[in-house]
C-alpha cells in the first residue's frame, strides 16, 4: 500500500512554550520567481484563496509550486469558528456572477491538472452557495477539460438537497472537514457538528456521485489519542477513502490557543491506525493541511483503490 510518510520520530509532545516552536513546526523559505506568478494571476483575476485569507502556513510553499486553493462565495464567512481567522461577518456580500469565469480562466493560465476549491460558509443563502459552487465546477471544467476538481465544502446547515446540487457535477474528490474530536466540537466549530460533519459525507458517499470522499482533522487542541482514532473510526464508517490530520497552529492571538505540540511519532501512530482501518490513504504530519499537496495525495489514493 502506497503512503506518504511523516518526519523522522522526535522525542514525546511536550506542553507549547510562549512564543516557542518545536524544531518540526520549522520549515525554509520557499525561492522561485513562480511564488509572485501565481500570486499575480490570482490578482489579475480578483480572485480570493484559502491560502491567504486563512494564514495558511503553507501558502508560500504552494505559490512557489503553482498552486493555490480557491475561496469562493467571498472573503467572510457567516461562521466564527474559534480555529480559523477568515473574516467574520453576519450580512457578506452577494455571490459574484462572473465568479465562475475567473477562476476557470485562472485554473487554465495556471496550468492546474488538480484544482481545490473551497467556500465560505454561507448561511445567508438559501441553498448556502450551492448552486454557485456546482456552477464553479462547471465554468472550470468547460474550460479545463483535463483538469480533476476537488470541492471541500461547508454542511449547508444539514440541506442535502444542496449537497445533492454539488454532487450532481460529479466532483472528482468530495471534501468535508470534520476539523476535531466529537468532544471538542462545539468549542472549535461554529454551527457545525460531529454528527451532521458524518452524515454529508455519508450522502456524498452514498450518492456514488464523487470520485472519492475525504475529510480531515486537526491536533493539538486537547483532543486525546483515543479520541482520534475514534474519529478515524467514525470517518471510516462514513465512507472516506482520503484523511488528512494536521497540527492546529494558533493563526492569530483571537483563536484558539495550541494545547501541546504534536510530534511526528504521534502522527506516525494516527497514520498506521487509519490504515489499521482500513482508510485508503492517509496523509498526516505536523504541515498538512485539506488541500495540500491534494493532487500527489489523490494519485496515491487511486493508485492503492480497491
Amino acid at each position: 500500500m502506497s503512503k506518504l510518510k511523516v518526519l523522522n520520530d522526535l522525542p514525546e509532545n511536550p506542553e507549547p512554550e510562549q512564543g516557542r516552536f518545536p524544531s518540526w513546526l520549522h520549515r525554509k523559505m520557499p525561492k522561485g520567481g513562480q511564488l509572485f506568478k501565481t500570486g499575480g494571476i490570482v490578482k489579475k483575476y480578483r480572485l480570493n484563496t484559502v491560502c491567504e485569507e486563512a494564514k495558511c502556513p503553507n501558502r508560500l510553499h504552494c505559490f512557489s509550486h503553482k498552486t493555490a486553493t480557491f475561496l469562493a462565495l467571498g472573503e467572510a464567512c457567516t461562521r466564527n469558528c474559534g480555529f480559523c481567522s477568515i473574516d467574520f461577518t453576519k450580512q457578506p456580500k452577494p455571490p459574484e456572477s462572473d465568479e465562475p469565469v475567473r477562476i476557470a480562466a485562472s485554473v487554465q493560465e495556471l496550468g492546474l491538472k488538480h484544482v481545490v476549491i473551497t467556500m465560505v460558509a454561507r448561511d445567508d443563502l438559501p441553498d448556502g452557495g450551492a448552486a454557485h459552487l456546482a456552477e464553479i465546477i462547471r465554468e472550470v471544467r468547460a474550460q479545463n477539460r483535463d483538469c480533476a476538481v476537488e470541492v471541500l465544502t461547508s454542511d449547508f446547515n444539514g440541506n442535502q438537497k444542496a449537497v445533492d446540487i454539488v454532487l450532481e457535477q460529479r466532483p472528482d474528490v468530495f471534501n468535508h472537514n470534520i476539523e476535531t474530536v466529537r468532544a471538542l466540537t462545539p468549542r472549535v466549530r461554529h454551527k457545525a457538528t460531529y454528527d451532521r460533519t458524518l452524515l454529508v459525507l455519508q450522502q456524498a458517499k452514498a450518492s456514488g456521485k464523487a470520485g472519492l470522499i475525504k475529510s480531515g482533522l486537526m491536533v493539538g487542541l486537547g483532543e486525546s489519542e483515543e479520541e482520534v482514532f475514534e474519529t478515524l473510526r467514525d470517518l471510516k464508517n462514513a465512507g472516506c477513502d482520503i484523511v488528512t490530520i494536521g497540527h492546529y497552529l494558533q493563526p492569530d492571538r483571537r483563536k484558539l490557543l495550541v494545547k501541546a505540540f504534536i510530534t511526528p511519532e504521534q502522527f506516525k501512530r494516527y497514520e498506521e491506525e487509519g490504515y489499521l482501518l482500513g482508510i485508503r490513504q492517509m496523509y498526516v504530519g505536523p504541515f498538512v493541511r485539506s488541500s495540500f499537496n491534494a493532487h500527489e495525495v489523490t494519485l496515491r489514493s487511486l493508485s492503492s483503490g480497491n
